[in-house]
């Protein structure tokens, strides 16, 4: 049976690893054309020496039944980001998937071998709130400002904006939270201004993600409720096979939400809780 995404064109932003990864994955499992874009080309070159490259994760969604494309981007440079859709409107000629996933901020946690990341924003190095909003916010928003310009002319396509609940509950970290907060208010702006051209826009929230960075860590967290990162990928192809996604969009929306309404499980098999505000 043909998937209903099977003739899609996705971008990935930020997919050499981690929960940008898992959701080119699962687009390709679904049988889109994905491509992958990020700064990693060579195995562990990223700070935390985590692993993965664009062209493992290309290699990956095509192993499982989609198209992967890898496209070396940073997309914190204008023309470098213009250049990726340029390239797929060249190729494909259209464009109906943009996952923003691309963030940054998380690089050296430490100072001076002492950690910082969890400390009262006036002990926080400056450079942390801009590598939040320059790799994370400014990233998605022109990310999004010139796939619009591609997906406004064929009057359809979906934006999913990779968020999280520190947008509306303190989660250790102000600069983050206000950088997510900022997510969520874009997507809700952005969906106003396409609404009329059928481009639907939604935040989309994981839970607690088996993300290389996380499994690093693992002793630390309680594990039993938590996600794969092709379980993100799911939900967004379970997103985009929705006829009727516009009724979504400027919305928030919890990726285990998703996966009860669209009936589609982890890769494990497993029902994840979805979780509230009361519960992160």
């Amino acid at each position: 049976m043909t998937s209903p995404i099977s003739n899609k064109i996705a971008l990935v932003t930020g997919a050499s690893r981690g929960v940008g990864k898992g959701i080119a994955l699962g687009l390709g499992e679904a049988g889109a054309t994905v491509y992958v874009t990020g700064r990693s080309v060579t195995n562990k070159q990223d700070v935390g020496k985590l692993g993965g490259t664009i062209f493992n994760t290309a290699k990956e969604v095509t192993r499982l039944g989609g198209k992967g494309i890898a496209i070396r981007c940073d997309h914190t440079i204008d023309q470098d980001t213009e250049a990726v859709i340029e390239q797929i409107q060249q190729e494909s000629h259209q464009l109906d998937i943009l996952v923003n996933n691309a963030w940054g901020g998380y690089e050296n946690m430490r100072e001076k071998r002492v950690f910082t990341y969890f400390k009262p924003f006036w002990e926080q190095p400056l450079w942390r709130w801009d590598a939040m909003f320059d790799a994370g916010v400014r990233a998605a928003y022109s990310s999004s400002a010139f796939a619009a310009r591609l997906m406004t002319k064929q009057k359809s396509g979906l934006i999913v904006n990779i968020s999280y609940w520190s947008a509306q509950k303190y989660m250790n970290n102000t600069a983050y939270g206000v950088s997510k907060a900022a997510i969520d208010k874009m997507t809700e702006y952005m969906a106003f201004e396409l609404r009329k051209f059928n481009v639907a826009v939604v935040s989309l929230y994981p839970g607690l993600v088996r993300t290389e960075g996380v499994m690093k860590n693992a002793k630390h967290f309680d594990m039993s409720n938590s996600e794969s990162p092709q379980f993100i990928g799911r939900a967004v192809s379970a997103l985009a096979a929705d006829p009727n996604v516009m009724n979504k969009t400027g919305k928030v929306l919890i990726a285990a939400s998703v996966a009860l309404e669209y009936g589609f499980t982890d890769i494990d098999g497993k029902q994840p809780k979805p979780l509230s505000l009361q519960d992160v």
